[in-house]
């Protein structure tokens, strides 16, 4: 990340957000203000990444896809606003070691368990990297909602429209070196349901997921606070 490029683009995005979105940040205390923290939320357009960048007063990153970084220019401006590749549809082991070590530094890593943007209606299915990831790192996960991204953009046109991101109480698992892929699929359908209940809360469609999913869902031992 490029402190330089990173301060510059998010002091003219934010009040952009404000004005020609109505951006709207509900329960920004709730974010960790210090060490490693995850972000993870719901994803409906590419601006959600520069939107919860907004939540912080600290550096944020975040993935994107590997396709995007084989052209220079861009491969430069997104690593410069603290991107990484990430490859999808498939565990990608070097982008969990960059997440890894981002956490370890102390910094906040934001991460989007769909795998890709889900729009219209509800929110998709997650996947269990984020799992993976909070119990590797031991750093407390964030839920969030971002609620209205999917109709700024037809085409190559923008249009204002407003926009609700909506921040969960955090959550917190004991670490876990090498987690099982049950155990990591058991933590994300706990972190989950936490960013339904933002989204259900700002006017987002219900998904399949129970708003009251809890501790139940994981196995005997290990309990999130």
């Amino acid at each position: 990340m490029n402190p330089l490029v990173y301060w510059t683009v998010r002091a003219a995005f934010q009040p952009a957000f404000h004005f020609g979105l109505s951006m709207r940040r509900l329960h920004r205390e709730r974010i960790p203000p210090v060490g490693p923290v995850i972000l993870a939320s719901n994803h409906r357009s590419f601006l959600d990444p520069f939107l919860i960048a907004c939540l912080v007063r600290r550096p944020v990153y975040f993935v994107a896809k590997r396709e995007l970084f084989r052209i220079r220019p861009i491969a430069w401006i997104l690593g410069a606003l603290g991107a990484f590749p990430i490859v999808r549809g498939q565990g990608d082991g070097k982008a969990m070691a960059t997440a890894l070590a981002i956490l370890e530094r102390g910094d906040v890593v934001v991460i989007f368990p769909e795998g890709t943007r889900v729009r219209p209606g509800p929110l998709g299915a997650p996947r269990r990297g984020v799992g993976r990831l909070a119990l590797q790192s031991g750093a407390p996960v964030v839920p969030i909602a971002v609620i209205g991204t999917e109709d700024v953009r037809r085409g190559v046109i923008f249009r204002p429209r407003p926009v609700t991101l909506s921040c969960g109480a955090p959550l917190r698992f004991p670490r876990v070196a090498d987690p099982s892929p049950q155990l990591a699929g058991a933590i994300t359908d706990r972190i989950w349901p936490g960013v339904e209940r933002e989204w259900v809360a700002i006017g987002g469609e219900p998904g399949v997921l129970a708003a009251t999913a809890g501790e139940d869902v994981l196995p005997s031992g290990v309990r999130a606070a």
